[in-house]
């Protein structure tokens, strides 16, 4: 029996450190890859201050810096993959639509459409975007070496109150200026009759896609609402009932 015993308890011992070794590992691929990205944001913001300090103008700035914007943003679809594997404990649907619509912005309007680079409501997503992100992964770098300084934890869960429905509106503000391109090129439609016997309007497609934004939008703004009050507000109770 005591033979038994002890072998169940070594065996208890190795399973143990093998899921400490695995969140050694998921803590330091984390960590790394939050620092990468915070680099990466704070290097567009960088390079769209210089930008606009040297030209005096936001027209071409997109084009200036469309090349990291592209990488940057492509690369986190990792984040869904994170999601998908359990290391980050984040909705897989949640992380993927937002993900995925930046993307989308990113590729197939604002890269595709050359005409409407320079259109105010781009420099508004792309403002929105930079900031959030640097908050966004900076919160997750300290916050992941137990480092996490309160103005940041407040940024992130304040400035999504003013920033998430600017950025917003400056994606539909380009998808909008894009319908009249798409209309008059038919870029990524597909006309009967084909050889796939397969009809696709991408003008139409946009505007379902703008439509998209009315359910899409509140489900996704009053879940970080629900997230500020349980970690800002819920904090302020806990100090008062202390």
């Amino acid at each position: 029996m005591a033979s038994t015993e002890e072998d169940g308890s070594a065996e208890e011992k190795e399973t143990n450190n093998k899921k400490r070794t695995k969140s050694a590992i998921a803590v330091a691929w984390l960590t790394f890859y939050n620092i990468a990205m915070t680099a990466g944001w704070l290097v567009l913001a960088m390079a769209m201050m210089r930008f606009y300090i040297q030209k005096g103008t936001h027209k071409g700035l997109y084009k200036s810096i469309a090349r990291t914007l592209k990488f940057f943003q492509t690369v986190a679809l990792v984040e869904v993959g994170h999601c998908a594997i359990g290391i980050v404990r984040t909705s897989v649907i949640v992380t993927g639509v937002q993900v995925c619509s930046r993307i989308f912005m990113v590729w197939f309007i604002t890269n595709s459409i050359k005409q409407i680079q320079n259109e105010e409501s781009v420099i508004l997503f792309l403002v929105v975007w930079t900031l959030t992100e640097i908050t966004r992964y900076s919160f997750y770098t300290f916050n992941l070496l137990n480092l996490l300084p309160y103005f940041i934890k407040w940024a992130r869960y304040n400035m999504f109150i003013i920033m998430y429905p600017l950025g917003v509106a400056g994606e539909l503000l380009t998808i909008y200026a894009a319908l009249p391109f798409v209309r008059k090129t038919g870029m990524f439609s597909m006309r009967l009759p084909n050889k796939y016997n397969v009809s696709f309007d991408y003008y139409y497609f946009l505007i379902i896609v703008m439509l998209s934004y009315i359910p899409l939008f509140p489900q996704l703004y009053f879940h970080m609402l629900r997230q500020r009050r349980k970690v800002l507000l819920g904090e302020i109770i806990v100090e008062k009932d202390e």
